[in-house]
């Protein structure tokens, strides 16, 4: 993936590449490619999570090499994303676990921001431990023996109580409110990146320590470290309305795009193949494994794929 950074930093006046755990406010960076009159060009959102730059790497690609655009990325958090795609500093958001608030806000009541439909990937958040550990202590699934098993999970960081490992602050989490309102005998611990708690996962792994994490799918961890699911209370539509109270699991999400209104409407062959730009979980695992695991550059890693699937991505381009 060819990421124009020397050349978008130097148009915005030093906007700096942003990470999950410092990422500044886009609302406020204006993209000199974003929305761009008659320019054959197109400004990607890419989050943090190797997913999310497994889709845009594959995206950016088949626009540059088959459409023959310009593409330049901005990573940016989830939040922030949503205010640069309104004001057109970013012309798409190719995976979002579900906004409800900024969806409301910019899609329904101002209309700056279209539906770009949906992904093909579900993506779920939960609780997970090692399976080594599950097998051993098969009671440790049900949410309710967690407070049994406290001392085993136990960190510097987390103290008197056992550690619940979360990634970045800015993802979708639920976390701290779970622990308070499910009374567990725990403490959410940040690594600060999705990277900074895969090599705190395989650290563990490979010392066959215990560990309680929230983790996600898809993930190409999954195949590296096998885990198994702590069953939280069951999710029910509504459950999670107040994020005070939540005391229920995460929802099984089918992952949503988005457009800049502006660029769905006169984005011309680059917003009608983001619509069509649609893959599984497979498909984004494999280019995720590629980036994350065998250390490709995501430019490489995309045109292995697209050597490789091209019944699939040619219905992108028709």
């Amino acid at each position: 993936m060819r990421v124009r950074t020397t050349a978008l930093i130097a148009a915005v006046g030093s906007l700096a590449l942003l990470t999950g755990c410092g990422a500044a406010d886009m609302t406020k960076q204006a993209s000199p490619f974003a929305n761009a009159q008659g320019a054959k060009s197109v400004t990607l959102s890419v989050q943090s999570w190797v997913g999310a730059q497994a889709n845009v790497a594959v995206a950016q690609y088949l626009l540059e090499h088959e459409l023959g655009y310009r593409v330049d990325t901005v990573q940016v958090d989830e939040v922030p994303a949503w205010d640069a795609l309104s004001q057109g500093r970013v012309d798409a958001l190719l995976e979002d676990w579900g906004h409800p608030e900024q969806e409301q806000r910019y899609v329904k009541d101002k209309k700056t921001i279209a539906p770009g439909g949906g992904l093909g990937v579900t993506g779920h958040i939960g609780w997970f431990v090692p399976t080594y550990f599950a097998k051993k202590h098969p009671d440790i699934t049900n949410w309710k023996n967690l407070n049994k098993y406290a001392d085993q999970f136990r960190t510097p960081e987390s103290g008197s109580k056992g550690q619940l490992m979360d990634g970045s602050p800015s993802y979708v989490t639920n976390d701290k409110a779970l622990v308070k309102n499910l009374k567990l005998d725990y403490q959410v611990v940040f690594a600060g990146s999705e990277a900074a708690q895969i090599t705190q996962m395989k650290q563990f792994a490979k010392e066959k320590k215990p560990f309680l994490t929230y983790w996600y799918s898809p993930q190409w961890l999954f195949k590296k470290v096998p885990m198994t699911e702590v069953k939280l209370p069951e999710y029910k539509e509504g459950c999670d309305a107040d994020l005070e109270k939540v005391a229920c699991a995460y929802p099984h999400t089918p992952l949503q795009k988005y457009l800049n209104a502006d660029f769905a409407k006169n984005g011309g062959k680059a917003a009608a193949f983001l619509k069509k730009f649609k893959w599984t979980t497979e498909d984004q695992n494999e280019v995720s494994l590629m980036i994350a695991d065998k250390k490709m550059t995501p430019e490489d890693a995309a045109k292995k794929w697209v050597d490789s699937h091209k019944s699939t991505w040619k219905k992108w381009l028709s």
